[in-house]
C-alpha cells in the first residue's frame, strides 16, 4: 500500500521515523564503535558483519548471511511491496590505519535507517533491504555482489559517506571517478651483482624506469586524472641482480573513455620500460573496475531537503572531487544516492590517522543520526510519490543474460 502523500501523513511520518532513529541510537552506536575497534580489512570483517546482522535481527529482519557467495556480506529483508529498497552497509577498514574513511559511520547510517523504517514498509509498500557490502576500499565487494544477484529487482539504493568538514551536504553535481586497480610485474635475468652483473637483466631497473616515466606523464594529463603506484617488489638482497619486480598501480578518471584513454598511456610507460631494460612485462587487473558514481536527480532533492531541516550547509558543490567506490558500479544501473557526511571539526582528509580517530568521535556519532533519519525521509518521499514510484519500481535492477548481450 502507497502513503497517501498529504502534508500532514508526510509530516506524521518523518516524525515517526525519526523516532525510529532515536529510540535505537544506543544500540547503533555500540554497533558503530565496535566496528570501528575491530579495524578489519577487506572480505575479512567477520566480527563486524555479525555485529550488524544481530542488530538487525534483533530489529526483525529476516537476515541471509554470506550473499553471493562471499562470506562477511548478508542481506537483511523486511516488508513485500513491489518496491524494493537497498540500504549499503559497508564496514571494512583499511590496512594499516582502520577506519580512516569512516565506514563505521556508513554502517551506523544505513543501520540506524533500517531500523527506523523497519514498522513502516506495509504503510511504504516497500520491501526493504539492508545489504552488508564488504570490501569496499580493495576488492569491489559491491561489483561482485551485483553481477552475483544480491541486487536483483532493487529499484533504489542508498548509503552515505563520511568526509571532512566543510563539505556542502548537496549531492547534486558530485560524482566518484572510476579506477582501475593493476600488477605489472618485470621479469629479467638474475646474476651475481659484483661477479657477473653484466649477464644480468636487470628487473628493479625497468620499475624504476617505469616509475620515473609515470612522474613526467603527470604533466601532460587533465588536472582531476589521477595515477598512483608503489613498487611492491623489487629484489631481495643487493647481491642478486633482481630478476623480478612487481608495481602496483592505479588509474582514476571521471568517465569511462577518459579512464580507458588515461590506462593506455600508463601502460606505454611500462612498455617503454620494459624494452628499454629488456625485462618482459605483464599486467593483470587486480580488482573488478570501479565504475563513475552516478547520484539520482529526485532522491538528492529529497536529501538535500532533510539536510535543510537539520541547518546543513546545502549549498550548490562547488564541482566533481576525488575518490572512487564501488558505488557507482551500483549507480550506473539502478537509480542511487550517494551523499556526503561532513564531520564537525574534521580539517584532516579523509585516510588519514586524524580522521580515523574523528570518525569515532561524538560529533561523528551526532552527524550519524541526522544521516540516518535523512535516509529514512528519502526513502519515505520517494515511495510516497506516485511519479517516482513508478519510475522507480520500472527501474528494477534485472541482470543481463548471455543471450541478451548485445541485445538493443
Amino acid at each position: 500500500m502507497e502513503l497517501t502523500d498529504t502534508t500532514g501523513a508526510m509530516a506524521d511520518l518523518r516524525a515517526a521515523l525519526a523516532d525510529g532513529v532515536e529510540g535505537w541510537k544506543p544500540r547503533v552506536q555500540a554497533m558503530a564503535q565496535a566496528i570501528h575497534a575491530y579495524k578489519e580489512v577487506s572480505f575479512e570483517e567477520v566480527r563486524s558483519a555479525e555485529e550488524v546482522t544481530e542488530l538487525l535481527g534483533e530489529g526483525g529482519f529476516e537476515v541471509e548471511r554470506g550473499t553471493g557467495g562471499l562470506p562477511t556480506a548478508f542481506t537483511a529483508s523486511a516488508g513485500s511491496g513491489e518496491l524494493t529498497v537497498a540500504l549499503c552497509v559497508e564496514y571494512d577498514a583499511l590496512p594499516n590505519i582502520g577506519h580512516a574513511c569512516g565506514h563505521n559511520l556508513i554502517a551506523g547510517a544505513s543501520v540506524a535507517a533500517a531500523l527506523a523504517l523497519r514498522p513502516h514498509v506495509d504503510r511504504l509498500g516497500i520491501t526493504l533491504k539492508a545489504i552488508g557490502t564488504p570490501a569496499e576500499e580493495h576488492g569491489g565487494g559491491k561489483a561482485v555482489l551485483l553481477e552475483r544477484g544480491a541486487f536483483d529487482g532493487v529499484g533504489l539504493a542508498l548509503m552515505v559517506h563520511p568526509v571532512q568538514d566543510g563539505v556542502t551536504y548537496n549531492p547534486a553535481g558530485t560524482s566518484a571517478q572510476a579506477v582501475g586497480r593493476f600488477m605489472a610485474t618485470f621479469t629479467g635475468k638474475a646474476a651475481h651483482a659484483a661477479a657477473a652483473p653484466h649477464k644480468g637483466v636487470n628487473a628493479a631497473d625497468a620499475a624504476v624506469l617505469s616509475q620515473v616515466a609515470i612522474g613526467l606523464l603527470r604533466q601532460h594529463i587533465p588536472g582531476d586524472h589521477r595515477i598512483a603506484l608503489y613498487i611492491s617488489e623489487a629484489g631481495h638482497v643487493t647481491n642478486i641482480i633482481p630478476e623480478r619486480a612487481v608495481v602496483q598501480f592505479e588509474c582514476r578518471a571521471f568517465t569511462l573513455p577518459e579512464y580507458e584513454a588515461l590506462l593506455e598511456r600508463v601502460r606505454r610507460c611500462f612498455e617503454g620500460a620494459a624494452l628499454a631494460t629488456g625485462t618482459t612485462l605483464s599486467i593483470e587487473a587486480t580488482e573488478p573496475l570501479y565504475e563513475p558514481l552516478l547520484q539520482d536527480d529526485d532522491l538528492a532533492a529529497h536529501w538535500t531537503e532533510a539536510m535543510d531541516a537539520f541547518g546543513k550547509d546545502t549549498s550548490s558543490s562547488a564541482g566533481l572531487g576525488g575518490g572512487s567506490t564501488d558505488m557507482g558500479n551500483i549507480s550506473q544501473v539502478i537509480p542511487s544516492l550517494h551523499p556526503w557526511l561532513s564531520i564537525p571539526g574534521a580539517d584532516v582528509p579523509i585516510h588519514s590517522h586524524g580522521f580515523a580517530a574523528l570518525a569515532d568521535s561524538p560529533q561523528a556519532y551526532g552527524v550519524m543520526f541526522e544521516a540516518a533519519t535523512a535516509l529514512a525521509w528519502t526513502v519515505a518521499a520517494a515511495a510516497s510519490s506516485p511519479t517516482e514510484r513508478a519510475r522507480f519500481t520500472e527501474a528494477a535492477y534485472r541482470r543481463r543474460t548471455p543471450t541478451q548481450e548485445g541485445t538493443p
